[in-house]
């Protein structure tokens, strides 16, 4: 022990009401209260999970202090991370776009759509040429699958594109201007 950490235990008693060396204050064990707060924070989360409890009720009652607020400013967003999660969200819209127009052009084939507008034009037009003519030949599955294909490779660089250069227009225009503000509030 050192000469000033002596000091203050031996001074420690006689500031806390005039005790003797005997009973010096002694705090508890790291491991006491590391229990105690984790056990603090147990209770705490088994009364914000059921709002109606009364540890909830005994933990709005006790506490008694208004909610802790911080107001924060968004000065700068960056590009990098903006265009992979971009790249990423725009990947996940094309394939949710290749999916769905197949399962339509799918849907579409299976309750004879295809074959009733073939019939009706075969009906209106009438002759030869008419007889011949078959609707999925211009606008078959494969066709409109390709094509979305196409779309949704164009909508990935293009969303792609747009949101980092969002990026990089909202960083100098908070450069500017400040930033957007945000207060952030805690629960009570």
């Amino acid at each position: 022990m050192t000469d000033r950490s002596a000091e203050r235990t031996a001074s420690r008693p006689a500031q806390e009401g005039g005790r003797g060396n005997d009973e010096t204050a002694v705090r508890p064990p790291l491991r006491d209260r590391v229990q105690a707060k984790i056990g603090g924070a147990a209770d705490e989360h088994r009364a914000n999970a059921a709002p109606g409890s009364p540890a909830a009720a005994k933990k709005a009652a006790g506490g008694g202090r208004s909610p802790r607020r911080a107001r924060l400013r968004l000065t700068r967003i960056d590009p990098w991370s903006v265009m992979k999660t971009s790249f990423l969200l725009s990947i996940a819209f094309g394939i949710v776009t290749i999916v769905s127009v197949l399962m339509v052009w799918s849907v579409l084939d299976a309750a004879g759509v295809w074959e009733s507008i073939n019939k009706s034009v075969r009906d209106i037009l009438g002759g030869d040429t008419a007889q011949d003519f078959n609707v999925e030949d211009y606008v078959g599955t494969s066709r409109v699958v390709g094509f979305t294909m196409l779309i949704a490779v164009v909508d990935v660089v293009l969303l792609t594109a747009i949101a980092t250069l969002g990026a990089f227009l909202y960083n100098m225009a908070a450069a500017l201007l400040g930033g957007v503000e945000v207060t952030l509030a805690e629960d009570n």
